[in-house]
């Protein structure tokens, strides 16, 4: 097997990516989690931007659901903004809103409109499909619920990076079958797509130490226990399983080529637009999972302004 190349530019921030996860342990996800806590700075969405937290109606078995509501300090009190409703990364057992204020503080002040993060109940603790009716409940919410919070409702995007990607992806699916609400866009960042793990990149990807081959199997297998790439796995879980993609609202997704999910991310990508949805596609040579954290990389400049020139184009109309 070929070896995997990665940019020059990105072997630096993949190092320190690499260490942060290499305490990672699925037999004990609590004292995970509260070791990455430990390492990762406060993270502050920015002074331009006013932000608040709502406990709202989750689905059954969870009686509330947190979201965190971002929106531009500079629009006036009467405006409405489209919004985008944002799922958290983690490989479906970690993750955290505080993770997400950078990335939406900043969002919301360039592309000018809401952002609602969603606080999902995490694997193995609660399998699926708890993450995804939490993501859900709290989208209908935010739907309904539009007019007091200055959205225009018509203009309601859905988006994630990583296992954020993969259940924004399942949530449109809800949505499409379950009819409501409706959705403008799926801004998905090298989703997580596919438990089958029978792809090229999920048997290539083994050592570059950020999310490969035997991580994301413990990550299936905690949201799915022994159904994980069996028969029987839901499309609302596993959204590569979904026969017909037909009806989804337009998507944007990228992924590097040092990428696990590479290759199921294009699958999903090609058969988006073979079910006759508008899809954008951008692959980075060289590019790892994670890979916009190294900042002042090429590749993660250029990757952050097709990002919200998407976003722009999605929520601008």
């Amino acid at each position: 097997m070929p070896s995997v190349w990665i940019d020059p530019e990105l072997l630096e921030a993949r190092e320190a990516l690499a260490g942060g996860l290499s305490s990672l342990n699925f037999d004990d996800m609590p004292a995970s989690r509260a070791a990455l806590a430990a390492v990762l700075p406060p993270i502050s969405p920015g002074e331009s931007v006013d932000v608040q937290d709502r406990m709202v109606p989750g689905p059954s078995g969870n009686p509330e659901v947190k979201l965190r509501i971002y929106r531009p300090s500079d629009s006036p009190a009467a405006a409405v903004l489209p919004c985008l409703y944002w799922i958290h990364g983690g490989g479906m057992v970690m993750g955290t809103l505080d993770g997400e204020n950078a990335n939406l503080g900043n969002i919301v002040q360039e592309v000018g409109c809401v952002a609602v993060s969603v606080e999902y109940r995490l694997a193995p603790e609660h399998p699926h499909p708890a993450p995804v009716e939490d993501c859900y409940a709290g989208l209908v919410w935010t739907a309904k619920h539009a007019g007091e919070l200055g959205i225009n409702a018509s203009r309601l995007a859905i988006g994630g990076a990583s296992a954020g990607g993969g259940l924004a992806a399942a949530t449109a699916l809800l949505a499409r079958d379950r009819g409501a609400p409706p959705l403008v866009f799926q801004y998905l960042v090298y989703p997580m797509l596919d438990d089958r793990n029978l792809t090229p990149s999920s048997h290539e990807i083994t050592a570059v130490g950020i999310w490969d081959r035997a991580t994301n199997l413990n990550g299936w297998k905690a949201l799915l226990g022994d159904q994980a790439g069996g028969d029987a796995v839901s499309p609302y879980a596993a959204p590569a399983r979904a026969a017909n993609l037909a009806g989804l609202p337009p998507a944007y997704i990228d992924v590097g080529t040092a990428d696990l999910f590479r290759d199921e991310d294009i699958d999903y990508a090609q058969r988006l637009m073979q079910a006759g949805v508008p899809t954008e596609l951008h692959i980075y040579p060289g590019a790892y999972h994670g890979f916009e954290l190294a900042v002042r990389s090429r590749v993660a400049r250029t990757a952050r302004t097709l990002r919200l020139a998407a976003l722009k184009r999605a929520l601008g109309g």
